[in-house]
């Protein structure tokens, strides 16, 4: 279809098949080693993927980071992401990572709802100030977050410092355009609602969009479409793609994780 390829990353990127894997391996090491500070498979609600793993640092958190997974809404799991919890344990963060239904089980309206729900319950673990961040399909999911429209109770929302989507998908009108579609099911009115690029966010949080500079085209228009939409900050981070610009998570003294904690 018509934008099948604009949205095509391992396409683009070499050895792009060796990276789920190793994500995998490194992500079930990090769990391995933190041991019981990795606390795994908190229920946030009744369905099969309901749930969020939440990983600790050395004594008393300084406040909550929260990871959202990307896969384009229908695939991987906070499983595949364990390790890019590192950073913010060094820096004495908890970082959370939420499961969610992924397409078709789930419209992408009803993933949103999901997360949205997620985030009392994950808050009620750790004190503090939240941050929120995600990659690619989760950093949709963090911008959606902290648009006027999601429903939050107040002392969730007033804890809301900052969301930094990482490469994140944020007008889905393009979308419907695709074979992926056959999953999704949008359809312009849900595009619309769903695409923070065309809604409005809560004042009193910090936004900063991230995104690789060696990435798709398109990746890079959807990135500058929210930095201009939301009149934020946009940094390119020179000769990464989609699917290494998260390794910044993995440590304490990144640029990235300075965008995210300060």
């Amino acid at each position: 279809m018509r934008y099948d390829d604009a949205f095509a990353n391992g396409k683009y990127i070499e050895g792009a098949e060796a990276y789920p894997p190793h994500w995998a391996d490194k992500a079930a090491q990090f769990r391995e080693a933190l041991g019981a500070r990795a606390r795994l498979s908190l229920p946030y609600g009744k369905g099969p993927r309901n749930w969020f793993d939440l990983f600790l640092p050395e004594g008393e958190p300084e406040g909550l980071l929260i990871f959202i997974h990307g896969g384009y809404w229908r695939a991987f799991g906070p499983r595949d992401f364990s390790h890019l919890a590192a950073g913010a344990a060094l820096r004495g963060w908890a970082c959370a990572m939420p499961a969610y239904t992924l397409a078709p089980g789930a419209r992408i309206s009803a993933i949103t709802a999901e997360i949205a729900a997620s985030l009392p319950v994950i808050a009620a673990e750790v004190a503090g100030p939240i941050v929120l961040t995600g990659h690619s399909a989760g950093g949709h999911l963090a911008a959606r977050m902290v648009c006027r429209d999601i429903a939050l109770p107040g002392e969730i929302a007033a804890r809301i410092a900052r969301s930094v989507p990482i490469s994140p998908l944020t007008d889905l009108r393009p979308l419907i355009e695709t074979a992926m579609n056959d999953d999704f099911r949008l359809d312009r009115a849900e595009a619309v609602a769903e695409s923070p690029a065309l809604l409005t966010y809560r004042s009193g949080v910090s936004i900063h969009v991230w995104v690789g500079g060696a990435e798709r085209p398109a990746f890079l228009d959807q990135a500058r479409r929210l930095g201009n939409a939301w009149a934020c900050p946009v940094t390119v981070d020179a000769g990464r793609h989609h699917f290494d610009v998260i390794e910044g998570l993995e440590g304490s003294d990144t640029a990235l994780m300075s965008a995210l904690l300060g």
